[in-house]
């Protein structure tokens, strides 16, 4: 298994910033690589990615998220293993700290390679960069589920 850990800033309030992460199915507008999220329960999602020319298709459940601190999941069937959680530090009245941590197995060489060179490290670091500049040209989310798992 591999690890990343990455964090960014937003200049959004924290309930904003969680509300808008919640909203899986807007993932491939910022998120490079995800062709498709679909929501099919409060906590089950369905997602379709293609990396590197690899299109994967993968269930992953939520197994835990209490609004405005926390979201974590693990895939539970499909090609891709990986597990994880995203935090949401309230800096100040309008300043969110998003941390996101993830443990994921690298399948086969391309992967392998792909990953000791960077290669997630950067996208994830890219992926939340772009949601920083999704959130914060809204201002607002597109929605919100505050449910707790």
């Amino acid at each position: 298994m591999s690890q990343v850990e990455e964090s960014i800033e937003v200049g959004v309030p924290v309930r904003t910033t969680y509300n808008q992460w919640t909203q899986f199915e807007t993932f491939p507008e910022f998120m490079e690589g995800v062709e498709r999220v679909e929501q099919r329960t409060d906590t089950l999602t369905h997602w379709v990615t293609t990396v590197n020319g690899a299109k994967r298709e993968f269930d992953a459940e939520i197994t835990e998220q209490i609004p405005d601190e926390r979201v974590a999941w693990t895939t539970v069937s499909g090609e891709a293993r990986q597990a994880g959680v995203v935090t949401f530090h309230r800096l100040d009245d309008t300043t969110t700290k998003v941390m996101l941590q993830m443990d994921f197995d690298p399948e086969g060489l391309a992967e392998t390679v792909g990953d000791k060179l960077g290669f997630v490290r950067r996208q994830v670091s890219g992926d939340l960069k772009r949601f920083k500049v999704f959130i914060e040209n809204r201002g607002s989310e597109t929605g919100a589920w505050r449910g707790q798992v």
